[in-house]
């Protein structure tokens, strides 16, 4: 599919959550339970405290699809690019999928995710120009960190995550996610 069939084909079917890799292949993702949406909203919503309050970048919430410069189209569950990247897109690029790799993402493990295919995303997300992205894994309570030019961190129940120098100033509270 093309950018633009891609597009139709998820305006034709908003119920479903889908997701293409660098090869073409269609993923169709099922609705997180509700334990994991609540989580994703406290995350989205500390995540739009800070945007709001710092000003130098826009957020996005799970539902949003960005066409990263591998020709994947990926909807990290949480994410953030700079305000100066965002404003630079054509309004019909901002209005589709925005061509472009977002600068933070967080992807939130439920239940039904495979922990190994998420950090190939991560790993795919630093290679196309990601700065910092988070795996939130709250079964296991850890957190896996990656950052483009280092070798990925693993954290263990953590309470806090910092996320600068990226996002100066982001901290993000696990209290409720764990």
């Amino acid at each position: 599919m093309t950018d633009d069939e891609l597009w139709s084909f998820c305006r034709a079917n908003p119920e479903l959550r889908i997701e293409r890799s660098a090869d073409g292949e269609i993923t169709i993702m099922p609705p997180t339970g509700s334990e994991t949406g609540r989580r994703n909203f406290v995350l989205t919503t500390q995540l739009g405290v800070w945007a709001e309050r710092d000003g130098r970048g826009v957020g996005f919430d799970s539902s949003t699809g960005f066409i990263l410069p591998n020709g994947a189209e990926r909807s990290p569950d949480l994410s953030w690019v700079l305000r100066e990247r965002w404003d630079a897109l054509s309004d019909a690029q901002r209005e589709k999928f925005a061509p472009l790799c977002p600068d933070f993402v967080v992807e939130l493990r439920s239940p039904s995710d495979d922990v190994d295919d998420l950090l190939v995303k991560l790993r795919e997300y630093i290679d196309n120009g990601a700065r910092l992205a988070w795996l939130i894994d709250p079964p296991a309570r850890r957190v896996h960190v990656y950052r483009p030019g280092r070798p990925p961190e693993v954290l263990e129940s953590p309470t806090t995550m910092r996320a600068d120098p990226e996002l100066p100033g982001f901290v993000l509270h696990l209290d409720t996610i764990f």
